[in-house]
């Protein structure tokens, strides 16, 4: 039987398509990056603190997700917050947890969405404002075969530099799928994308076959607006249960790809001072 997430999904053999799926409340339950604050506090990253803090921050963004203007600070908080961070040290750290704290947050209902897809005949991609060495080892383990995500600067020393070399955010999302498009030779008026949050629109708006998935407010009411599917994925599954006998990436590939979007996880600080602000207001 096929998934019932994946009605509409057509098998088109030529020219090439793809289906871009956003990373956070999109195909995992919670933020990728702010996940992993507790890592961080065991190898002496951040403080009780900041540990604190981020927590919060991950139960603001499952409440609502976060605006435009909350996330340019976030952006502007990462470059203050991993200026300096050791490089080896951060991969080392996600390395040790990232199967056992994402694996489980996996919804059911999207891994069985990238399954149809690659049925097919289709390219997946996972389009992230997270990190690149954190998304990276995540589509590895979804089986994506491309990923578009936050990626910064490290300097010769080994270390971040706190300069953000490109942030995939908003607009610069839809140039990305764009310039994929021309590179790969996909046909974006029969490709899809998934988002929950009203900041993609623009990736959205790139594709014939928009969703909704688990949508904020905004992008509820844009999609009822549009006529654009609103799906509800609610069913967290760890892979290994979903598919009997999954092996799944081992330490030195996971090693060899994760570094800046764990260094993100601590942005959430910044949501937590301007919710801070909001409700003393």
């Amino acid at each position: 039987m096929g998934c019932t997430y994946a009605q509409g999904v057509e098998n088109h053999s030529l020219p090439r398509t793809a289906a871009f799926f956003d990373l956070d409340k999109t195909v995992i339950a919670k933020s990728s990056t702010l996940t992993f604050s507790k890592s961080f506090y065991q190898g002496g990253l951040i403080n009780r603190r900041a540990v604190l803090r981020t927590a919060y921050a991950q139960f603001v963004f499952l409440a609502g997700g976060a605006d435009h203007d909350q996330m340019e600070r976030m952006r502007e908080y990462l470059s203050a917050l991993c200026r300096g961070w050791n490089v080896q040290q951060v991969k080392e750290l996600v390395a040790e947890t990232l199967h056992d704290l994402i694996d489980p947050i996996i919804y059911d209902e999207a891994a069985s969405l990238i399954e149809e897809h690659h049925t097919a005949g289709r390219d997946v991609v996972i389009v992230s404002t997270s990190g690149a060495e954190v998304v990276e080892p995540i589509g590895e383990l979804l089986g994506a075969d491309r990923v578009v995500a936050t990626r910064m600067v490290v300097g010769e020393d080994g270390c971040f530099t706190g300069e953000v070399e490109y942030y995939a955010y908003g607009p610069t999302k839809a140039e990305a799928i764009k310039e994929l498009a021309a590179s790969e030779g996909y046909d974006l008026a029969r490709c899809y994308a998934y988002s929950d949050s009203a900041t993609d629109l623009p990736m959205l708006e790139s594709v014939g076959y928009p969703h909704a998935v688990n949508p904020d407010r905004a992008l509820r009411r844009e999609a009822v607006a549009r006529g654009w599917p609103i799906l509800d994925f609610h069913r967290p599954v760890r892979l290994k249960k979903r598919i009997p006998g999954l092996s799944v990436p081992t330490r030195p590939a996971l090693v060899a790809a994760v570094a800046v979007g764990a260094a993100a996880a601590t942005a959430g600080l910044v949501w937590y001072a301007n919710r801070r602000r909001i409700v003393s207001a």
